[in-house]
């Protein structure tokens, strides 16, 4: 296997020193503002002599956003050390972000091409350095051959965390003429955008809305902000500090809970859908809701009331575990405390077998409660500028060329998943092994992709293993995704990188590169854009430029600034424009005739959708029961009574992300199962004890965490370790309207495995 070491220096720092300059607390906190965290490079690798400068970025650890905003110092070329940008709209920095620089000077990271010189699959790969020219050659050339062999719809072009080549990623796809273009969102925020769009009308995509000055009240559902984004969680605080109200949704007692929660609703994994049903019988039976709201902006109240009415408080304990009298306290302090907002998470409660439900009918609770586009509830944001999450506009991603060659039509998902076809321009990679396995696929350019986010992970990785040809872009050698690819290419890091630029609001950031890229890494834009001129594309990739691709994005987004105007302004730059008002459906903005009301095929705010009910689903927020469930369990289902609940967030790791960092990695070296003392004690397991946890698909061996924090007769298990993989044990029972796993309502079993307890090495 080829090594690279050029450019590269190993970093070391104490325990000591990290908590010291990172302020890491043992919940994962923020780290407070203005903190830094100095590097030690390799001895005489910087000249100390060197003047240090200050350059500017943000930080792209989490994924895509938050993009705190960082300062970093380079001195010789290299940095010595980042600190929270200020002023900056996201700040201050994590541990994550101070941890960066570990990462970018890790000897480990991949900073050549290679080409496999093994058969995929069969063992440990062994690779060969090609040139930046043979590589773009090579995918071309397959490209090319599968296009005029299967057609190009059969080149899979698929983007996955990092999230910001995914504009220039679609771009290329669409370009090629290939409607299989994936993201790891068919995982993760699309289920909440779908299901919010169903109910309050295209375009309107959402999660909720933050508690302000104005707000009363706040539902919080199955999100755990303290630590998915703790710059947020501060303002939550305040809120609370203020006098606002909150009621938390969560399984578990999280950092968000203790700190925030009046009240905690503490449900069975899986059975949020019962939960919001429960809440809206109860606020019909007392009255609660706005019935004048109701009357005039919203469809299907009468089918919503007969469904809710089958849900009364005593029927929801049996089925969530929440205490009637708990449930009935909770929606009297939302409805009694106006205006009341809601907060959902982007994935959480979506990875369930009913989510297209479920969270319909969270998503219903505001409006039931007259809170929607009132000042201090549930507001739908506008007025910000025209750039998606990637940094870029519409034109910029060719959806013109989708529309014009019916990609939506052409899709493979089309008939597996049509509700998500038509909400869509990416394809649901749930059943990817069955298109690869009909020839549906037959190559694939896989950008940042993991093949151990999917349930039953193994069938995800045979199958890549199947395409004819594959070549993968990231920063290190990952065995459990690039076993099964044919070249992998190396992709420059966060301080490396140009595109994309940030955009808040109406205030946007420009970066430049603080260094140089490590060996031969190049950044995702410009792999992509110089693979698409490779491929014939010559003038549509801007010659491979990335700084013409951000001059176009500014340009076709007719705001009149280009890139020199952003580099004048390091301090952003703010673009005028009308803030965000409140009633914008009685102002006409969510409708493209501009008529009041909503982007719904009944212009109302949908309790019974009529787009589901044309593609031949239920219109109402029916509620099921998880295909594996402790309720009524099958024979075979008996012998896993524990609820398994997987893929929580923790502060210092992003999903598989980052656990190659030291100075992260010691906060939580091992992969943990958490269970409850009372399900412990039953099975004789100790804290820190090795154990098995397993169910009728596959076992895996973890370290057990015995705590109160989650609810007894369940467990809950971080994801993302290669060597305990949780979603080898998830199984593929998928949503019917979003293609959603059930990565938090599956059944398992966990035992000791004999070994005693697992004694953690001391780390430097």
């Amino acid at each position: 296997m080829a090594k690279n070491t050029e450019g590269s220096s190993r970093n070391t720092i104490s325990r000591r020193t990290f908590f010291k300059g990172g302020a890491a607390v043992a919940a994962g906190a923020a780290l407070t503002g203005g903190t830094s965290l100095n590097i030690a490079h390799a001895e005489g690798t910087i000249n100390n002599a060197a003047p240090v400068e200050k350059r500017y970025t943000y930080c792209d650890m989490c994924n895509q956003v938050p993009r705190c905003g960082m300062t970093a110092f380079v001195q010789d070329g290299k940095i010595v050390r980042v600190e929270s940008r200020d002023p900056h709209p996201v700040s201050p920095l994590c541990a994550k972000g101070l941890a960066s620089i570990q990462e970018l000077y890790d000897p480990k990271r991949l900073q050549t091409p290679l080409r496999r010189t093994n058969p995929k699959g069969t063992g440990a790969s062994t690779w060969e350095p090609i040139s930046w020219d043979e590589a773009y050659q090579t995918i071309a050339s397959e490209f090319n051959r599968v296009k005029e062999a299967y057609g190009a719809d059969s080149v899979m072009f698929y983007c996955g965390d990092p999230k910001e080549p995914r504009p220039v990623t679609q771009r290329l796809a669409a370009l090629f003429g290939s409607s299989t273009y994936g993201l790891e969102s068919s995982l993760c925020s699309t289920a909440t955008d779908i299901t919010s769009e169903l109910v309050y009308g295209r375009g309107q995509s959402i999660m909720g809305s933050d508690p302000t000055d104005d707000t009363a009240s706040c539902l919080i559902w199955s999100i755990n902000r303290a630590w998915s984004k703790p710059n947020h969680h501060a303002g939550f605080m305040d809120q609370k500090e203020r006098g606002c109200k909150f009621v938390v949704v969560d399984p578990r007692i999280t950092p968000t809970v203790s700190s925030l929660a009046d009240i905690h609703l503490q449900l069975r994994p899986g059975s949020d859908g019962a939960l919001a049903l429960g809440f809206i019988n109860i606020l019909i039976r007392d009255n609660l809701i706005d019935k004048a709201f109701v009357d005039e902006w919203t469809h299907g109240f009468d089918e919503l009331a007969k469904l809710a009415a089958q849900y009364p408080p005593e029927k929801i304990e049996e089925i969530t575990w929440v205490p009637a009298a708990k449930l009935e306290e909770a929606v009297h302090l939302l409805a009694e405390n106006s205006p009341s907002t809601l907060l959902s998470s982007s994935a959480g409660l979506a990875h369930s077998s009913n989510v297209g439900h479920a969270l319909r009918a969270i998503f219903m609770i505001p409006a039931l409660l007259g809170n929607v586009e009132k000042k201090g509830g549930f507001m739908f944001s506008s007025g910000g500028l025209p750039f998606d999450l990637g940094g870029s506009n519409s034109q910029f991603r060719a959806e013109n060329i989708y529309t014009e060659q019916k990609f939506g039509e052409r899709r493979v998902d089309r008939e597996d998943f049509p509700v998500w076809n038509s909400f869509t321009k990416h394809f649901q990679t749930a059943k990817l092994p069955e298109y690869i396995d009909a020839g549906k696929i037959k190559a694939g350019l896989l950008v940042a992709c993991n093949a151990m986010i999917w349930p039953e992970s193994n069938r995800y990785q045979e199958a890549l293993g199947k395409l004819e040809f594959s070549a993968a872009v990231d920063y290190y050698e990952r065995p459990w995704t690039h076993d099964y690819v044919d070249l992998l290419l190396p992709a420059a890091m966060c301080h490396e990188r140009m595109a994309p630029f940030a955009s808040y609001g109406r205030k946007i950031y420009f970066r430049d590169p603080c260094v140089a890229p490590a060996g031969q890494a190049r950044e995702d834009w410009q792999i992509v854009l110089e693979l698409g001129c490779a491929l014939g594309f010559e003038e549509e990739c801007f010659g491979g430029n990335v700084e013409k691709a951000i001059e176009s994005i500014l340009e076709t987004s007719k705001l009149g600034i280009t890139v020199a105007d952003l580099r004048a302004n390091p301090e952003g730059l703010e673009i005028p424009g009308d803030k965000n008002p409140d009633n914008k459906h009685v102002l006409g903005k969510f409708r493209k005739d501009g008529q009041p009301g909503f982007n719904t095929p009944s212009g109302k705010i949908e309790f019974d959708s009529e787009i589901l009910k044309s593609f031949g689903y239920d219109g109402p927020p029916i509620y099921e029961e998880p295909i594996h469930t402790p309720l009524n369990p099958s024979e075979e289902d008996k012998k896993y009574p524990l609820v398994l609940n997987s893929g929580s967030r923790l502060p210092y790791y992003t999903h598989s992300k980052l656990r190659e960092i030291p100075w992260l990695n010691q906060f939580m070296p091992e992969p943990v199962v958490r269970l409850h003392p009372k399900d412990a004690r039953e099975r004789s397991i100790n804290n820190g004890d090795s154990v098995r946890v397993f169910n009728h698909q596959n076992e895996i061996e973890m370290k057990a965490e015995v705590t109160n924090m989650v609810h007894a007769g369940m467990v809950d298990i971080f994801h993302g370790w290669h060597q305990a993989n949780v979603n080898l044990l998830t199984t593929r029972d998928f949503d019917p309207i979003t293609g959603f796993p059930p990565f938090r309502s599956g059944l398992c079993e966990v035992a000791s495995t004999g070994k005693g307890r697992v004694v953690e090495q001391k780390k430097s």
